[in-house]
Protein backbone atom coordinates (compact mmCIF):
# COMPACT_ATOMS: atom_id res chain seq x y z
CA UNK A 1 0.00 0.00 0.00
CA UNK A 2 1.34 3.39 -1.12
CA UNK A 3 0.84 6.58 0.38
CA UNK A 4 -1.97 8.07 -1.47
CA UNK A 5 -3.91 4.79 -1.27
CA UNK A 6 -3.70 5.71 2.65
CA UNK A 7 -4.87 8.67 2.12
CA UNK A 8 -8.53 7.46 0.73
CA UNK A 9 -8.74 4.91 4.10
CA UNK A 10 -11.62 6.31 6.88
CA UNK A 11 -9.80 6.98 10.30
CA UNK A 12 -10.81 3.80 11.45
CA UNK A 13 -9.17 1.65 8.40
CA UNK A 14 -5.96 3.94 8.96
CA UNK A 15 -5.91 3.55 12.32
CA UNK A 16 -6.07 -0.32 11.82
CA UNK A 17 -3.26 -0.52 9.29
CA UNK A 18 -1.17 2.13 11.58
CA UNK A 19 -1.62 -0.20 15.06
CA UNK A 20 -0.45 -3.28 12.84
CA UNK A 21 2.34 -1.55 11.69
CA UNK A 22 3.80 0.02 15.31
CA UNK A 23 6.15 -2.63 16.24
CA UNK A 24 9.37 -2.59 14.09
CA UNK A 25 10.27 -6.20 14.02
CA UNK A 26 6.58 -7.10 12.67
CA UNK A 27 5.98 -3.92 10.67
CA UNK A 28 5.70 -4.04 6.90
CA UNK A 29 8.57 -1.37 5.26
CA UNK A 30 6.41 -0.32 2.66
CA UNK A 31 3.70 0.43 4.67
CA UNK A 32 5.22 1.89 7.25
CA UNK A 33 7.00 4.69 4.30
CA UNK A 34 3.41 5.45 3.43
CA UNK A 35 2.81 6.03 6.65
CA UNK A 36 5.55 8.16 7.84
CA UNK A 37 5.19 10.34 3.83
CA UNK A 38 4.78 13.99 4.61
CA UNK A 39 0.97 13.92 3.50
CA UNK A 40 -0.18 11.28 5.85
CA UNK A 41 2.28 11.77 9.10
CA UNK A 42 0.14 14.15 10.40
CA UNK A 43 -2.79 12.47 10.22
CA UNK A 44 -0.81 9.49 12.01
CA UNK A 45 0.18 11.09 14.57
CA UNK A 46 -2.99 12.42 15.39
CA UNK A 47 -4.73 8.56 15.32
CA UNK A 48 -2.13 7.27 17.46
CA UNK A 49 -2.16 9.74 19.92
CA UNK A 50 -6.29 9.40 20.33
CA UNK A 51 -5.07 5.74 20.40
CA UNK A 52 -2.58 6.13 22.92
CA UNK A 53 -4.61 8.36 25.46
CA UNK A 54 -7.66 5.52 24.65
CA UNK A 55 -5.29 3.01 25.93
CA UNK A 56 -4.32 5.04 28.87
CA UNK A 57 -8.18 5.08 29.62
CA UNK A 58 -8.77 1.49 29.48
CA UNK A 59 -5.97 1.08 31.63
CA UNK A 60 -6.79 3.09 34.54
CA UNK A 61 -10.43 1.93 34.36
CA UNK A 62 -9.37 -1.92 34.09
CA UNK A 63 -7.30 -0.95 37.55
CA UNK A 64 -10.16 0.89 39.68
CA UNK A 65 -12.33 -2.39 38.48
CA UNK A 66 -10.18 -4.85 39.34
CA UNK A 67 -9.97 -2.61 42.93
CA UNK A 68 -13.12 -2.68 43.64
CA UNK A 69 -13.79 -6.78 42.79
CA UNK A 70 -11.50 -7.41 45.41
CA UNK A 71 -12.96 -5.60 48.14
CA UNK A 72 -15.99 -7.07 46.89
CA UNK A 73 -14.07 -10.41 47.11
CA UNK A 74 -12.50 -10.25 50.39
CA UNK A 75 -15.79 -9.23 52.10
CA UNK A 76 -16.95 -12.51 51.32
CA UNK A 77 -14.59 -14.09 52.72
CA UNK A 78 -12.80 -17.66 52.44
CA UNK A 79 -14.75 -17.86 49.55
CA UNK A 80 -14.38 -14.22 47.90
CA UNK A 81 -10.84 -14.21 48.47
CA UNK A 82 -10.55 -18.21 46.27
CA UNK A 83 -12.50 -16.14 43.61
CA UNK A 84 -9.75 -13.72 43.95
CA UNK A 85 -6.90 -15.10 43.31
CA UNK A 86 -8.34 -17.97 41.02
CA UNK A 87 -9.07 -14.90 38.32
CA UNK A 88 -5.74 -13.19 38.91
CA UNK A 89 -3.78 -14.72 36.62
CA UNK A 90 -6.35 -13.66 33.65
CA UNK A 91 -5.84 -9.83 34.72
CA UNK A 92 -2.72 -9.79 34.90
CA UNK A 93 -2.09 -11.39 31.55
CA UNK A 94 -4.59 -9.32 29.82
CA UNK A 95 -2.81 -5.92 31.67
CA UNK A 96 0.49 -7.15 30.46
CA UNK A 97 -0.95 -7.64 26.71
CA UNK A 98 -2.61 -3.81 27.00
CA UNK A 99 0.41 -2.48 28.54
CA UNK A 100 2.93 -3.69 26.31
CA UNK A 101 0.62 -2.24 23.64
CA UNK A 102 0.66 1.23 25.05
CA UNK A 103 4.08 0.97 25.65
CA UNK A 104 4.56 0.16 21.68
CA UNK A 105 2.10 3.09 21.06
CA UNK A 106 3.87 5.27 22.63
CA UNK A 107 7.46 4.00 21.25
CA UNK A 108 5.73 4.70 17.88
CA UNK A 109 4.29 8.45 18.60
CA UNK A 110 7.69 8.72 19.33
CA UNK A 111 9.35 7.57 15.98
CA UNK A 112 6.71 9.47 14.04
CA UNK A 113 7.66 12.68 16.07
CA UNK A 114 11.24 12.51 14.89
CA UNK A 115 10.07 11.85 11.35
CA UNK A 116 8.16 14.68 11.56
CA UNK A 117 10.94 16.71 12.62
CA UNK A 118 12.88 15.65 9.72
CA UNK A 119 10.29 16.81 7.41
CA UNK A 120 10.17 19.82 9.09
CA UNK A 121 14.35 20.60 8.65
CA UNK A 122 13.46 19.30 5.08
CA UNK A 123 11.18 22.17 3.94
CA UNK A 124 12.81 24.73 6.58
CA UNK A 125 16.50 23.53 4.36
CA UNK A 126 14.31 24.22 0.76
CA UNK A 127 12.51 27.08 2.20
CA UNK A 128 15.91 28.56 2.76
CA UNK A 129 17.28 27.28 -0.18
CA UNK A 130 14.97 28.93 -2.01
CA UNK A 131 14.79 32.50 -0.21
CA UNK A 132 18.91 32.38 -0.76
CA UNK A 133 18.31 32.10 -4.46
CA UNK A 134 15.92 34.75 -4.62
CA UNK A 135 18.60 36.89 -2.78
CA UNK A 136 20.95 35.76 -5.38
CA UNK A 137 18.90 37.07 -8.17
CA UNK A 138 18.14 40.18 -6.13
CA UNK A 139 21.99 41.26 -5.72
CA UNK A 140 22.81 40.22 -9.34
CA UNK A 141 19.87 42.76 -10.29
CA UNK A 142 21.58 45.12 -8.43
CA UNK A 143 25.13 44.44 -9.74
CA UNK A 144 23.67 44.90 -13.19
CA UNK A 145 22.19 48.12 -12.35
CA UNK A 146 25.34 49.56 -11.02
CA UNK A 147 27.30 48.20 -14.47
CA UNK A 148 25.11 49.61 -16.47
CA UNK A 149 25.54 53.33 -14.87
CA UNK A 150 29.62 52.71 -14.79
CA UNK A 151 29.28 51.60 -18.15
CA UNK A 152 27.43 54.61 -19.96
CA UNK A 153 29.61 56.89 -17.51
CA UNK A 154 26.43 59.12 -16.35
CA UNK A 155 26.44 60.52 -12.81
CA UNK A 156 24.68 58.46 -10.63
CA UNK A 157 21.58 59.76 -7.97
CA UNK A 158 22.06 59.38 -4.47
CA UNK A 159 19.43 56.56 -4.55
CA UNK A 160 21.39 55.10 -6.73
CA UNK A 161 24.57 54.63 -4.42
CA UNK A 162 22.04 53.64 -1.13
CA UNK A 163 20.64 50.66 -3.49
CA UNK A 164 24.63 49.73 -4.45
CA UNK A 165 26.15 49.83 -1.00
CA UNK A 166 23.30 47.24 0.22
CA UNK A 167 25.61 44.70 -1.91
CA UNK A 168 28.59 45.41 0.92
CA UNK A 169 26.07 45.83 4.11
CA UNK A 170 24.06 42.40 3.54
CA UNK A 171 25.28 39.44 4.39
CA UNK A 172 24.35 35.90 3.78
CA UNK A 173 25.91 32.50 6.13
CA UNK A 174 28.59 30.80 4.22
CA UNK A 175 30.57 27.52 4.98
CA UNK A 176 30.60 25.03 7.83
CA UNK A 177 31.10 28.06 10.33
CA UNK A 178 28.23 29.97 8.37
CA UNK A 179 30.14 33.01 8.31
CA UNK A 180 28.17 36.42 7.50
CA UNK A 181 29.71 36.84 3.87
CA UNK A 182 28.85 40.42 1.72
CA UNK A 183 26.54 39.98 -0.87
CA UNK A 184 29.08 41.63 -2.74
CA UNK A 185 31.74 38.75 -2.11
CA UNK A 186 28.69 36.30 -2.66
CA UNK A 187 28.33 37.67 -6.23
CA UNK A 188 32.50 37.68 -6.90
CA UNK A 189 33.29 34.12 -5.90
CA UNK A 190 30.19 32.04 -5.89
CA UNK A 191 26.94 34.18 -7.45
CA UNK A 192 29.37 35.52 -10.69
CA UNK A 193 27.11 36.44 -13.69
CA UNK A 194 27.93 34.54 -16.42
CA UNK A 195 27.14 36.24 -19.08
CA UNK A 196 28.73 40.08 -18.19
CA UNK A 197 26.72 43.00 -19.65
CA UNK A 198 29.71 43.84 -21.51
CA UNK A 199 32.79 41.97 -22.94
CA UNK A 200 34.76 44.48 -24.68
CA UNK A 201 37.78 44.46 -22.00
CA UNK A 202 38.72 48.13 -22.33
CA UNK A 203 35.10 49.16 -21.58
CA UNK A 204 35.04 46.54 -18.69
CA UNK A 205 37.84 48.14 -17.72
CA UNK A 206 36.58 51.63 -18.35
CA UNK A 207 33.11 50.73 -16.41
CA UNK A 208 35.32 49.87 -13.50
CA UNK A 209 36.99 52.90 -13.38
CA UNK A 210 34.52 55.09 -13.56
CA UNK A 211 32.39 53.07 -10.97
CA UNK A 212 35.31 53.32 -8.59
CA UNK A 213 35.64 57.13 -9.26
CA UNK A 214 32.39 58.96 -9.66
CA UNK A 215 32.37 62.42 -9.93
CA UNK A 216 33.11 64.57 -6.65
CA UNK A 217 29.88 66.29 -6.89
CA UNK A 218 28.10 62.75 -6.91
CA UNK A 219 30.50 60.75 -4.73
CA UNK A 220 29.37 58.77 -1.73
CA UNK A 221 30.97 57.05 1.22
CA UNK A 222 31.68 53.25 0.09
CA UNK A 223 30.76 53.23 -3.30
CA UNK A 224 31.08 49.41 -4.45
CA UNK A 225 32.65 49.06 -7.57
CA UNK A 226 31.25 46.89 -10.46
CA UNK A 227 33.77 44.09 -11.40
CA UNK A 228 33.60 41.25 -13.70
CA UNK A 229 34.97 37.99 -11.84
CA UNK A 230 36.81 35.42 -14.34
CA UNK A 231 34.72 32.46 -15.42
CA UNK A 232 36.65 30.13 -13.69
CA UNK A 233 36.03 30.88 -10.18
CA UNK A 234 34.59 27.67 -8.27
CA UNK A 235 30.75 28.35 -8.81
CA UNK A 236 29.87 25.30 -6.43
CA UNK A 237 29.41 27.26 -3.49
Amino acid sequence: MDAQDLTQLADKEFEQMLTSNIHPPTRDARTWAAITHPDNLPRARRILTHVHERTASVLRRRKTEREEFRVQCFARGEAGKREWFATRADFESLRRRTANFHQRVQRAITELGQEQRNVNRAQSHNAGQQSRETLRELAVAVQRHQAVHARNGGGAEQVDHELWQHLDRLTVPTGPGQHPTTLRTMLNIYWTDAQPLDDDPGRRTHSEHVTASPDPATAHPSVPQARRVPDQEDLTA
